[in-house]
């Protein structure tokens, strides 16, 4: 690999991933129509726990509503209050806990969570990375005995590599024009810069004796991977900066490498050399390739934007023959390290080499799925084409699956080698995870709701909406957790986390969206935006206790936010008992009910109401009837009806 080290390393820093936070807007509570209010359950939750009110699940909600927004120093504040409370809650919330404690410069405590998480949750990447012990073994394992290769038949004891498909040849990079008169020779590597050549294949992909092409192509300096159109006419090459034979360089004294485009004259000769427009004497652009349509060109290169140390980008070649403002593939593909040699194939995939995805060692070659928001469905391809040395240029002919990739691994004859290979079983990149979206009380589509995909780390891999038919997709990787998170005003953040198993291709996941912003109206039970089934009693009692205290101070804010808005009280019991003591238990409840909301400072004319004891079951759970706790349960039930406006 140091044979090329010139053509993708020349970088003077390195750029951190960059990581994703998304706000999300919470409907506000004044909002009013005409005989409606709009009641927001988060404000009510907060307004409830500033009197000191505890409860486990409110101070996760607070929580989250904070942190899904970023705002993670109030985040913090209600984490501080969950974890006060219990330690027994779900892995995740170690998780946020720890990030919000490190935006309030609590780094000792964070850590402390972030051991906590790591043992809750040992099989999750961020807890391993926290640990820097991740394991990617099994799945290129699980990717490997997929082919068959062998030396291609063209390599010599110097530097061999960088293939491309040119109408029934394969051209090539090489050092192997060494001893010549006048030969230059690089000064990193002792072998000559190299050239292009070029060998013709047969019927099985056998190259022939490869010969030097001829032309104005090939300099006394380096040149590349080359990439041609179809027709022949056109091609973009890699070459040191170097033009009518003048080495250019940045104000170091550095020479970069850059790409260039020739055409074919009347002669059949390569001519009309030109370095593209998004060259630059300050960093390097290299291993140009084609799309199949010939509209785009995808190529590496280390230019300022770049995450890592050489990223790939894409451009669009206009119909004028100018080019597009160069687009950086995103972090789907590009990580801190380096990804570089694309080929794209006209099965909508992407090869490429990197050393910042998981990997054997060095370079491996990768394969993942363009979409719109870049690259999804990553996958290693296994153990045959990478080693634990640099593997790289990958090449493949999707009719025949047969092609060539680059390596230095041991065995070889020079310091990088090509070798040709027949793919005897596709990886298959579209792992597919899909749902609808829904309300969860109506079971009502839900369009237009925002559902993002996040990796392990919560860098977003991917995001979309929901189609008017409340359906979303994605592409995933399998083998991999992910998290997905939907998105939708007036509705609750949904969080769920996910894995594809690699024996499937796809995956269903209906999205239940909660409402936290209700429109409610006359006739309407005001305890359904709470979840309130029941006011809690002790058995047989109907004094008010801490947990119906709870409730009642959510119906309590709500009220004084309305002051025109009038409830109907209604208390219900199960059939078991007589009938009287039922109406008479119920009656003493929804009185006391009334005389606490009273005693709060609600007028006694808002407020009406009367037990119905067993008079209103819900179900068959009549006396006599052999019915379980949960259907009984359904019976005891309080109701807060709005009876005015």
């Amino acid at each position: 690999m140091k044979n090329y080290i010139p053509f993708y390393l020349l970088i003077l820093s390195f750029f951190s991933l960059h990581t994703y936070s998304q706000k999300n807007k919470i409907a506000t509570a004044d909002r009013q129509y005409a005989n409606y209010a709009y009641v927001n359950a988060i404000e009510t939750y907060e307004r409830v726990a500033s009197k000191g009110y505890k409860s486990a699940d409110m101070f996760k909600k607070l929580g989250n509503s904070f942190y899904f927004n970023a705002e993670f120093d109030k985040a913090a504040k209600w984490y501080d209050e969950l974890f006060a409370m219990t330690n027994d809650v779900e892995p995740e919330y170690y998780y946020r806990y720890a990030q919000s404690l490190k935006s309030t410069n609590r780094t000792e405590k964070a850590n402390q969570m972030l051991d906590l998480f790591f043992q809750h949750s040992k099989n999750d990447t961020r807890g391993k990375l926290y640990k820097k012990n991740e394991n990617y073994l099994d799945l290129i394992k699980a990717n490997s005995g997929r082919y068959t290769i062998e030396d291609s038949g063209i390599n010599s004891k110097y530097s061999d590599y960088g293939t491309t498909f040119f109408q029934n040849k394969i051209v090539f990079t090489t050092a192997r024009d060494t001893g010549g008169l006048g030969q230059q020779r690089h000064k990193w590597t002792g072998e000559s810069f190299t050239n292009l050549y070029e060998a013709v294949l047969d019927e099985n992909f056998n190259p022939s004796a490869p010969k030097k092409i001829k032309s104005k192509i090939n300099s006394k300096f380096h040149e590349s991977t080359p990439t041609f159109t179809k027709d022949g006419t056109t091609v973009y090459f890699t070459r040191n900066n170097y033009m009518d034979g003048k080495k250019g360089k940045n104000e170091q004294k550095t020479t970069f490498i850059k790409i260039y485009k020739a055409t074919l004259n009347q002669k059949k000769e390569w001519d009309n050399i030109v370095e593209l427009p998004f060259n630059s004497n300050d960093y390097s652009t290299a291993h140009p390739v084609l799309s199949p349509d010939e509209k785009t060109l995808y190529f590496a290169s280390d230019m300022p934007g770049t995450i890592g140390q050489s990223d790939i980008y894409k451009v669009k070649i206009l119909s004028t023959g100018g080019y597009s403002s160069p687009q950086n593939l995103g972090p789907g593909i590009n990580t801190e390290g380096k990804e570089t040699f694309p080929f794209v194939t006209d099965e909508n995939e992407i090869y490429f080499a990197s050393d910042g995805h998981p990997g054997l060692g060095g370079l491996d070659v990768f394969v993942g799925k363009i979409n719109d928001a870049g690259v999804s469905n990553i996958q290693n391809l296994g153990a045959d084409v990478n080693s634990p040395n640099d593997d790289f240029a990958y090449i493949i002919d999707i009719k025949s699956r047969r092609g060539f990739f680059s390596s230095n691994r041991k065995g070889g004859q020079g310091s990088d080698d090509i070798y040709k290979f027949l793919e005897t079983q596709k990886i298959n990149t579209d792992y597919q995870l899909y749902g609808v979206v829904t309300d969860l009380d109506s079971n009502e589509i839900l369009p237009n709701s925002k559902i993002t995909l996040y990796d392990q780390g919560m860098n977003v891999k991917d995001s979309t909406f929901s189609d008017e038919k409340g359906n979303y997709s994605f592409i995933l990787d399998p083998e991999t957790p992910y998290y997905i998170r939907a998105e939708k005003e007036n509705y609750t953040t949904w969080e769920q986390k996910i894995l594809v198993s690699k024996d499937r291709s796809k995956a269903y996941l209906p999205i239940p969206l909660e409402k936290s912003s209700y429109q409610v109206t006359i006739g309407d039970n005001l305890g359904k935006v709470f979840g309130i089934k029941m006011i809690y009693f002790d058995l047989d009692k109907s004094n008010i206790g801490k947990e119906a205290a709870l409730d009642l101070e959510k119906i309590l804010d709500v009220l004084n936010l309305y002051p025109k808005m009038k409830l109907d009280i209604r208390s219900h019991t199960d059939s078991r008992q007589t009938h009287k003591y039922n109406q008479l238990l119920s009656d003493r409840r929804a009185k006391s009910t009334i005389d606490w909301l009273i005693k709060h400072g609600v007028d006694k004319n808002r407020l009406t109401g009367k037990g119905y004891g067993e008079t209103q079951l819900v179900n068959h759970c009549s006396d006599n009837e052999n019915c379980t706790e949960e259907e009984h349960q359904m019976n005891r039930r309080s109701e807060f009806i709005i009876s005015g406006l």
